[in-house]
């Protein structure tokens, strides 16, 4: 039986769908009141545990009978103020899940961490696995809950847990467009009139699904560490791509660095009242005008994968926003 943690997230509903299309027993872990509308149509067919990775003993519980667990659980914020959420949910709830796993004799794990973890500095353009973290200004904090979340793996591992981990690029795909990377194609379908300079590193929801199964039922390897990313794009070349599927008007208006700290602080006080996440954030504008491609050739040469294409992905994800969203005002 495998336990997945944060089912009802991005990425955990999609390791839910392929586990549940190839009838794997599993339960699928949620947090109580958590919004598990994206998997509405399983309803009948899932079975939940309840279980916070912030509380160590609903861990313990919900691990009965569980021989491997998909942890994918885990808050993505770039905002400062939510910086004591992220080390909590992140780090603390990444240590949490190893300690109940190990208390259950849990046999098998895969971490889905970031390639945020595998840090970054300023002169650099190309990281791999083999990249050794090196504390940086331009490392966030989310960067750094998702290294530390990394060494309790490690721990895991010498303490009797077979553990793989994955670090998938941004993630791409349909879900609630409020939270996380999704938001990009909220602000592409509200015609946003600015765009920053630099690129970001992508990968298809589906494409990461698909691997941490292929990873986690192989018997080969273990103790071992995977980038996921299918390539890297302009963010004035993202938003246009996103507008043309949207049958939007894609962003004009370049804003410079020496603009963004202060627009940084704009989002910050809009985002204040209204409660939602600011799209820029004083972590995000430092890397503006950077450039970093992270590595993937591990992964397509272990399972020779081969990853869906930018276009592919943001047609599939785009029709999917516009079935959903097109009749409502947002």
């Amino acid at each position: 039986m495998i336990a997945v943690t944060g089912a009802n997230g991005l990425l955990g509903s999609y390791i839910v769908r392929l586990l549940h299309e190839h009838n794997t027993p599993f339960i699928a872990l949620k947090r109580k009141d958590s919004d598990i509308s994206h998997l509405n149509d399983l309803k009948s067919n899932l079975l939940w545990r309840e279980a916070d990775v912030t509380d160590e003993l609903s861990l313990k519980e919900a691990f009965q009978d569980v021989s491997g667990v998909i942890h994918t659980a885990a808050f993505v914020s770039f905002n400062p103020r939510n910086a004591e959420k992220v080390f909590a949910i992140n780090i603390e709830g990444t240590r949490n899940v190893i300690n109940a796993a190990l208390a259950q004799n849990v046999k098998r794990m895969l971490h889905v961490s970031s390639v945020a973890a595998l840090g970054r500095q300023r002169d650099q353009t190309t990281v791999d696995e083999t990249n050794k973290w090196i504390d940086s200004p331009i490392n966030s904090n989310y960067a750094q809950s998702k290294y530390r979340a990394e060494l309790e793996v490690f721990r895991g591992q010498e303490e009797g847990l077979s553990t793989v981990i994955i670090n998938p690029s941004v993630i791409l795909g349909y879900s609630n467009w409020e939270k996380s990377s999704s938001q990009l194609f909220k602000y592409a379908w509200e015609e946003k009139p600015f765009y920053m300079d630099g690129s970001f590193n992508y990968v298809d929801v589906r494409d990461v699904a698909a691997i941490a199964l292929q990873l986690f039922h192989s018997k080969k390897i273990e103790n071992e560490r995977f980038i996921l990313n299918a390539g890297s794009i302009g963010f004035k070349d993202f938003f246009d791509t996103l507008a043309q599927n949207f049958n939007k008007k894609g962003p004009s208006v370049r804003v410079g660095k020496p603009f963004l700290k202060p627009l940084a602080a704009l989002e910050s006080f809009r985002t204040r009242i209204t409660g939602t996440e600011p799209i820029i954030t004083r972590e995000t504008a430092r890397l503006a005008g950077t450039h970093f491609h992270y590595n993937a050739q591990k992964i397509q040469k272990t399972l020779d994968y081969k990853f869906q294409t930018f276009d592919a992905t943001a047609k599939w994800c785009c029709s999917r926003y516009a079935e959903l969203y097109g009749g409502k005002n947002h």
